[in-house]
């Protein structure tokens, strides 16, 4: 469940109770300042996160394509179960490194026919048919349709095939010669290209291009299909899903599998045998499943056909579907605005950062990064959003995106929308990548946005912030921490703090080289600010490096308390508490509960730190319900029967707190808690009748406790539960 808003404040329980194509420095400067100005009131009430709803924050919200490999990596398993994951794994790792990806094969469509008039060789046409397919049914409606009105209108987006179902309709109908007319063909004018002197019988106008003030109607369609029959002869036109259309019946498009569309191009190219083996590759089947458009399906049976006699490596053939979506992403980025808008471009990179979330709230924020790409474009000019814009469906198939509903983690609980996210799970990760290094000029307005969402009260939002930017400095590390997450890691403000922590964090999973290097630093420099975001994220990275982390956290709180206990950062020593907790609830609990126990005695600050991050550990509970299962009684309840060594570490750490001065209330109100949870849970009763002997090896531990069963009173002032007669009964005569 997702925190609220507004920031929590800090719980009780700390020890004592480079690139040359950067932007302007002064654009960048000019950009933070924006989101500092939400004046002194706001700095006054600015308070920190704990770390623990931070990091299930971070788990909620994360996109998917951080989401995959080893869980464990980022934490994830809570004292052994697995809960949440957040790992970089394979896909970003593959995407983001090193250059693109090189594969030289012509992909059909990129260079349209259609922009030319002209005669369609008859073995062109030939040559079409042989791979085309299609529903046969809808095929014969499509003809009987063209065969009565003259003209037909085919609606569907950019490499769905429309151009080829065209040329076969006039095919199938033996409308030869066909000729193509150009796209910018004045819809008025369309009539008049239709002469007696023409001795084409099939016509095909593909990507009409349509304006608002120059619509296709309903009367154009008439006057040529008068004109088409005086020749006995078609026409269809392709139109896009944006077409300016008045009262014209427009038959909608939709693309045959690309499985069948890849079997009918391979049994062109080679026998049906080898046909069916290259089929069950498996990355054929991986390429069919991420929805690949036809223009590069056609291109991939070309590169299986070379593949089969020897020509290219089974690497090319793993490579081509990455390779295939890179071009898609420049194309996105380098076609003129008449084929993808400034806005649509402003969606896609929106898409990329709330991959799978709210549709909603992409489409809001994608409005403002176009307004910011507006002032970098004319910074004398007004920015303008159109309050009405494409339809849903239009702009995600402009964006090979769908729409689905699903849960998202709310402070209310789950709650169901309707999200969107790309069709292949690497675009987004391309899509960053090819922004960030290959359109620098873009940088300004993107660096503005990403530093107005990590001020935003909404923790998706900010989470979204921080995992785009863990991307950007995979890609770049040198301009992205110094554009973005330097900035952030050094703002007074503990939001934009805490963005810093989980991008430094996504980045180190998505295997972004020198993070811990990075915090090392911070955390043994004089920057406070810096410190904290150093702290925070080893919380979060620590397991993988559990005995460089905590040693880390042990020097940090011993610089602390080098300026003596009464001038002790008792805000810093709650953080370092928090990181302790957050490693012992971690995948690495076993390594994090024995290296505590070793150093336990070290000195006064590393045994204040162990006992307040240990105590804080026990706070939390199975899904953070207020009555939920103790995880770190849940965990001591299964290494009991196992031998684990945490049946003796967990109460070996108990009897240490509830014996320091400077714990005991702090323990013995967790123990409380514990108990009132028992009186609603067996399961909690038995293992805390467990644990409660092993507290108890000396007189003064068995006065504490029994006197804390004895008098402990009931919720809202009723009388002692039932249960703490029953555990006090199990407690050993000392």
């Amino acid at each position: 469940m997702s925190s609220p808003a507004e920031p929590e404040s800090p719980r009780p329980g700390g020890p004592g109770n480079g690139n040359g194509n950067a932007p302007d420095p002064k654009q960048v400067e000019s950009a933070a300042d924006e989101t500092q100005q939400s004046g002194d009131a706001a700095e006054e009430h600015d308070q920190p996160q704990n770390a623990w709803s931070a990091r299930r924050d971070l788990v909620d919200h994360s996109p998917r394509s951080m989401n995959v490999g080893d869980r464990s990596r980022f934490g994830g398993s809570l004292v052994g179960r697995d809960q949440h994951g957040v790992s970089g794994g394979r896909v970003a790792g593959d995407v983001i490194m090193g250059s693109k990806t090189e594969i030289h094969y012509a992909i059909p469509g990129i260079s349209a026919p259609s922009s030319a008039s002209g005669e369609v060789p008859r073995t062109t046409l030939d040559r079409l048919a042989t791979t085309f397919v299609a529903d046969e049914e809808v095929m014969a409606g499509l003809l009987d349709r063209l065969r009565r009105d003259r003209v037909l209108v085919l609606s569907g987006a950019r490499f769905t095939g429309r151009r080829t179902a065209a040329l076969m309709l006039l095919h199938r109908l033996a409308a030869a010669p066909v000729r193509t007319l150009v796209r910018d063909t004045s819809p008025s004018s369309l009539a008049e290209r239709f002469t007696a002197e023409d001795q084409a019988r099939g016509y095909v106008l593909c990507d009409l291009a349509t304006r608002r003030d120059r619509p296709l109607r309903e009367p154009h369609l008439l006057a040529a299909k008068d004109r088409l029959a005086e020749q006995d002869a078609y026409l269809v036109v392709t139109v896009g899903p944006t077409a300016v259309l008045e009262d014209v019946p427009a038959v909608e498009w939709r693309p045959p599998a690309t499985a069948d569309v890849l079997a009918a191009h391979l049994r062109t190219r080679t026998d049906a045998e080898t046909a069916a083996k290259l089929l069950g590759l498996p990355d054929v089947v991986e390429f069919l499943d991420r929805g690949h458009q036809l223009r590069e399906v056609a291109a991939f049976a070309q590169l299986l056909g070379d593949y089969a006699t020897g020509k290219v490596t089974e690497d090319a053939v793993a490579q081509f579907s990455l390779a295939s979506l890179e071009n898609q992403v420049q194309e996105w980025f380098e076609e003129d605005e008449s084929a993808v808008h400034l806005r649509d471009k402003a969606f896609l990179v929106a898409l990329a950062a709330f991959d799978g979330g709210p549709y909603a709230l992409t489409a809001e924020l994608s409005d403002l990064l176009y307004r910011f790409l507006q002032e970098t474009e004319n910074p004398a000019r007004v920015p303008e959003v159109p309050v009405f814009g494409t339809h849903i469906g239009k702009r995600l198939q402009l964006a090979r995106a769908e729409r689905f509903e699903d849960d998202e983690h709310t402070e209310w609980g789950p709650v169901t929308q309707q999200k969107a996210r790309f069709l292949d799970e690497r675009a987004s990760l391309v899509l960053l990548r090819e922004l960030w290094t290959g359109h620098p000029s873009a940088r300004p307005a993107l660096i503005h946005w990403l530093r107005r969402l990590a001020d935003d009260g909404r923790p998706l939002v900010r989470t979204r912030a921080a995992s785009t930017v863990a991307i950007l400095a995979r890609t770049d590390l040198p301009s992205a921490m110094a554009l973005v997450i330097e900035p952030w890691a050094t703002s007074k403000r503990f939001r934009q703090r805490l963005v810093a922590v989980n991008a430094l964090t996504l980045a180190h999973l998505i295997d972004t080289p020198n993070i811990p290097r990075i915090l090392d630093a911070w955390c043994e420099g004089g920057d406070a600010r810096l410190r904290w975001v150093a702290v925070r994220s080893y919380g979060l990275i620590g397991p993988e490096r559990p005995e460089q982390a905590l040693a880390a956290l042990r020097k940090a709180v011993r610089r602390l308390y080098d300026d003596g206990p009464d001038d002790l950062d008792e805000a810093m020593a709650g953080e370092l508490a928090e990181a302790v907790e957050l490693l012992l609830l971690s995948s690495a609990s076993e390594k994090v509960l024995a290296e505590l126990r070793e150093h336990l005695d070290d000195d006064r600050a590393v045994h204040d730190l162990t006992l307040a991050g240990f105590v804080n550990a026990c706070l939390r509970k199975e899904d953070d319900e207020r009555y939920g299962t103790p995880l770190v009684l849940a965990w001591y309840a299964r290494a009991v029967p196992a031998g684990g060594a945490a049946a003796h570490g967990i109460p070996y750490l108990w009897r240490a707190a509830l014996a320091d001065p400077r714990a005991t209330r702090h323990a013995l109100d967790v123990l409380r808690e514990w108990v009132l949870i028992a009186d609603r849970s067996t399961a909690t009763e038995w293992a805390l009748a467990a644990l409660l002997p092993d507290l108890v090896t000396t007189p003064a531990e068995h006065q504490r406790l029994s006197h804390l069963l004895r008098t402990m009173p009931g919720e809202d002032g009723n009388p002692p539960p039932l249960v703490a007669a029953r555990l006090l009964t199990t407690l050993p005569t000392r």
